[in-house]
């Protein structure tokens, strides 16, 4: 998801940057300004609160800004993100906007404020007005209104530019011209943003297999909980030892020793493209975990993907893996049962949880491994087009 907040002061250009904008990564406008327009229009009960106070003289509260703001946001499903005209326009509301945008689990990935010149403005201003006949758009009129616009907006530019996220765009020149240097950040903005895929589905489904072949081809980074705690194991290490107890009876390790590993990998690749986490989450729990340690390093899950296989398929790889040197500690049929019930028992709500945030796909599992790729890779490409 792209979420981009656009700034720039009264004759800037940005109306016309915003439609284009819009249009080439397939966002929703918003604009808390026709928002409330559109409120008051319908005569909802948010509308005909902002009305009664804007009439009285007042400036309409953060509390119905955001209400409006929220359900806009929650019935645009079918773009890749927003775009934010105007907003926010405080550092409260920049922190509103922070929680919302939490709320669904993504964040503003870049905030563009275009830059003209004070003459500049003013003349445009001018010329605008006599065009349109706005006989109250004087001189001293768009004075106080560009100066009070500098005023405003600094502190919610030292918010974004604490958090590298801040982008002063020149607004000289051509319309393509400007467009193009908006589009350069952006499209910098997207490369540097990390795509991490989830891969679940049951033991026996093709998840290792499938995992490391989609990390070769995305150049992404795979980890595999289990297989960081066999190499624990295999070097005798605390974790390791501790790790071993409950995978030789086929349960599910402590979620301390999963972060630990976790963290520890995604270290050792800081120049990563993103990361595709293979038998993490297997609980809801673990999905908040995984959530809140992507937070920390300022991404989010951008998928997650089920092989679906049925149970006796499931058995029967499973089984045949444990007559062969592949065998693992947890390859006896009794624990084979065991952690297909625990899977049962556990994953639909992890399933539920991805897929109540658009970021969850189904994929056959059966078939030759390169058929089974090949679905993979469609629903993978299909996922980046979101974000790309």
């Amino acid at each position: 998801m792209l979420n981009i907040a656009l700034f720039g002061p009264p004759g800037a250009g940005k109306g016309t940057q915003s439609k284009m904008l819009i249009e080439k990564y397939n966002l929703a406008y918003i604009s808390t300004g026709d928002i409330l327009r559109g409120e008051i229009a319908e005569g909802t009960e948010l509308g005909l609160q902002a009305k009664d106070i804007i009439k009285r003289g007042g400036l309409v509260p953060d509390e119905i800004i955001v209400q409006i703001m929220e359900e806009r946001i929650q019935t645009d499903t079918e773009v890749n993100g927003f775009l934010f005209d105007g907003f926010p326009r405080t550092t409260v509301q920049a922190y509103i906007l922070e929680g919302l945008l939490l709320k669904m689990n993504t964040k503003l990935d870049c905030m563009l404020s275009l830059e003209v010149p004070t003459d500049q403005l003013r003349n445009r201003l001018l010329d605008r007005a006599k065009k349109e006949n706005r006989s109250d758009d004087t001189e001293e009129v768009i004075s106080v209104r560009l100066k009070e616009y500098d005023t405003k907006t600094a502190p919610v530019a030292n918010f974004y530019k604490e958090k590298e996220i801040y982008h002063g765009i020149d607004g000289l020149g051509g319309i393509d011209q400007i467009f193009e240097r908006l589009t350069s950040v952006v499209d910098q903005t997207l490369q540097k943003s990390w795509i991490n895929l989830v891969l679940l589905g049951p033991p026996g489904s093709g998840k290792g297999t499938q995992g490391r072949k989609l990390a070769e081809q995305f150049n992404l980074e795979y980890i595999s909980t289990g297989h960081l705690m066999r190499q624990e194991i295999k070097k005798d290490t605390e974790m390791g030892q501790s790790a071993k107890t409950y995978m030789e009876k086929g349960d599910i390790v402590p979620d301390e020793i999963a972060i630990r590993l976790i963290e520890r990998q995604i270290r050792k690749h800081p120049d990563a493209n993103g990361f595709i986490f293979k038998g993490f989450p297997r609980t809801i729990v673990q999905a908040y975990i995984l959530d809140g340690l992507l937070r920390k390093l300022g991404s989010v899950v951008t998928s997650s993907i089920n092989l679906d296989v049925s149970t006796l398929e499931s058995i029967k790889r499973l089984t045949y893996r444990g007559k062969t040197e592949g065998k693992r500690l947890y390859d006896d049929t009794d624990i084979i049962i065991h952690r297909l019930e625990q899977f049962e028992k556990r994953s639909i709500k992890v399933s539920n949880y991805y897929s109540k945030q658009d970021k969850f796909e189904i994929v056959n599992g059966l078939g030759s491994e390169e058929d089974v790729f090949k679905r993979l890779t469609d629903v993978v490409n299909k996922s980046f087009k979101k974000i790309r």
